[in-house]
């Protein structure tokens, strides 16, 4: 049995179109829908001498900040845009090195396009460690 060129072409273009939505799609998943964007509970991810006051540093894939003195913030470090592994905290925001969406330390969208803030990640000071709550 042949098929017809056109019934070919057709399937075909519908498996790229599913493949684009499918890769573009994870940019408009709720903010830390995607998986290992958490730590496991009780687990280090730095030291307070780590974090500088008005800065923060990336832990794999959790941006740890201290926005002022004593004041400890986590989030998933998974831009909320396309879903590019945030790189870079300087001059008080959180940058994705894809899109240029910058994030306060506080996880709020500063420049976009991310129009989503950055999923909390619970954390806890014990000692001198930060560690995920």
């Amino acid at each position: 049995m042949e098929i017809p060129r056109k019934t070919v072409l057709v399937g075909a273009s519908v498996g790229v179109a599913a493949i684009a939505v499918a890769a573009c799609s994870r940019g408009s998943e709720s903010p830390g829908s995607s998986p290992g964007t958490s730590a496991p509970s009780g687990e280090k991810l730095a030291s307070t001498s780590d974090v500088p006051v008005g800065s923060g540093t990336i832990v794999g894939e959790v941006v740890v900040t201290q926005p002022v003195a004593g004041e400890f913030k986590a989030f998933s470090a998974v831009c909320t845009h396309t879903g590019c592994l945030l790189n870079k905290v300087a001059d008080g925001t959180i940058d994705s090195p894809c899109h240029g969406s910058r994030f306060s330390l506080d996880g709020a969208v500063v420049n976009g396009p991310a129009e989503k803030p950055l999923q909390p990640v619970a954390v806890r000071v014990q000692g001198d460690s930060i560690v995920a709550d």
